[in-house]
């Protein structure tokens, strides 16, 4: 692991090169980008197949970290003597282990703040390469002519896959792909490379398992349906099927295991401490998931840890009765059902449900936009922070979603904008959060007219 010391001066050199990359970077790229996610990185996924159904390799480049070639990354860096002496440094650090120095002949360091970045720069240019190999646009195919989709590949990190309606313009990415890593040092991981289909099974030998595909921890695949479940194109015309975006099995069996061994570790500690224990874990899986398909999961989850709980609470009292376990752990909430709480001090600490996660669609980023384009009311309304911005204007941006409350139009980058009380202040307002509003300047003065008329009517009444 970098020191303190190293650590902060990585920091420094990530912020004096990330701006300048950021302007760089292929539109399909999203891990360890600032503005980015998996969310934005599943969302585009399913953009590019919700309509037709396509081919897919699930590709992984095997040991990216530790394989990308120093000299080829130097080069692809390409920045002034003193800052590349000073990243060819940290390359060629070493590692210490046992009390034996280790030399690092390739690979970027381990627990770095630039590794990321650096792994970034290295692999920036797959998109691009495969969009100058295969054009998009229409063919001519006998007589007619026909329109090719362009091949999609989407990126994060170092797992990624490419999507196409024909299967062998996907085979000759792959080998395509192949190529471009080999001067990098790197390679596609055979074991996790995979061909397969959204919707029908793939009849080559490279397909090695079912429809559909796993990534980032989500299953994406498509379903035949009938005519009245089916996707439908422009002018209502039937698809045949519909785009399911949900947890993997893989991911929603280490989630339960991560439960179970937490109530197993607390069988003879207080309730609260158990409560304090799962909340966080639940909290953070429910919403890493609230973006797609995961209603009947996160509600299927609860049932299972529902019955986890009830065990432990049975072996806690081998000889009471089942309503006494009950009534001692879980209590009634007004309209909410039953809730596994504990009572302390007055105050009832209470579990997170799974299934209490709002399901709300993700927006995908804009293709090549930047938290450094300077573009506040974008990125404040995305993000609910912004550097130009105060944490409060930022805030109000994000809840109105970007958009004036007074004339619903979107806020634009040099629209000037106003921080309003929704009851004004001399008629009993406050100026928490709940009471205010941003608005267009010029709306905000036509609210301010329309607010002194009011209170001149009333008095005259």
């Amino acid at each position: 692991m970098p020191t303190l010391q190293d650590r902060a001066l990585q920091a420094l050199v990530k912020r004096g090169l990330e701006p300048e990359w950021e302007a760089r970077f292929e539109p399909n790229s999203y891990g360890f980008r600032p503005g980015r996610s998996a969310q934005d990185a599943i969302e585009a996924i399913w953009v590019t197949i919700n309509k037709k159904a396509k081919y897919v390799l699930d590709a992984d480049i095997a040991k990216c970290f530790d394989r990308i070639d120093h000299t080829a990354l130097l080069v692809k860096l390409n920045t002034f003597p003193t800052l590349r002496r000073q990243v060819k440094s940290w390359l060629k650090a070493g590692l210490m282990e046992g009390g034996q120095l280790f030399p690092t002949a390739k690979g970027t360091p381990q627990g770095g703040v630039i590794s990321p970045l650096l792994a970034n720069i290295a692999l920036h240019g797959m998109e691009t390469a495969i969009h100058q190999a295969f054009a998009h646009g229409t063919r001519k195919v006998g007589d007619q002519r026909k329109w090719v989709s362009k091949v999609q590949l989407i990126r994060y990190a170092d797992d990624f896959v490419i999507i196409h309606e024909d299967q062998a313009t996907v085979e000759a990415a792959s080998v395509l792909i192949s190529d471009w890593l080999a001067p990098m040092g790197l390679e596609l991981k055979a074991s996790k490379t995979r061909l397969t289909h959204t919707l029908n099974e793939v009849g080559s030998s490279r397909a090695g398992g079912p429809v559909g595909f796993d990534f980032l921890g989500f299953t994406v695949r498509q379903f035949q349906t009938g005519k009245h479940r089916t996707c439908v194109w422009r002018k209502g015309y039937p698809l045949g099927f519909k785009t399911y975006v949900k947890p993997s099995k893989t991911g929603i069996k280490r989630h339960y295991d991560q439960l179970a061994k937490i109530v197993d570790a607390h069988k003879c500690k207080p309730q609260s401490e158990l409560i304090d224990a799962l909340n966080p874990v639940i909290r953070g899986w429910s919403n890493y998931y609230s973006r797609v398909c995961s209603k009947r999961t996160l509600t299927r989850l609860g049932h299972l840890l529902y019955q986890k709980l009830r065990a432990w609470a049975r072996r806690r009292h081998p000889n009471k009765t089942e309503g006494w376990t009950t009534h001692r752990y879980w209590f009634i909430r007004k309209g909410k059902g039953w809730w596994f709480m504990s009572r302390q001090d007055k105050q009832m600490d209470r579990m997170v449900r799974h299934a209490d996660t709002p399901i709300v669609r993700h927006i995908k980023v804009q293709d090549c936009r930047s938290p450094f384009d300077g573009d506040w009311a974008y990125w404040g309304s995305r993000l609910g922070r912004y550097k130009d911005l105060g944490l409060s204007k930022a805030t109000l941006l994000k809840r109105q979603r970007g958009r004036c409350l007074h004339c619903n139009l979107l806020f634009r980058y040099g629209d000037k904008i106003e921080t309003d009380h929704i009851i004004p202040l001399h008629q009993g307002g406050h100026s928490g959060y709940d009471n205010l509003q941003l608005l267009h300047r010029h709306c905000h003065h036509i609210k301010t007219a329309s607010d002194h008329r009011n209170v001149v009517e009333s008095v005259a009444a």
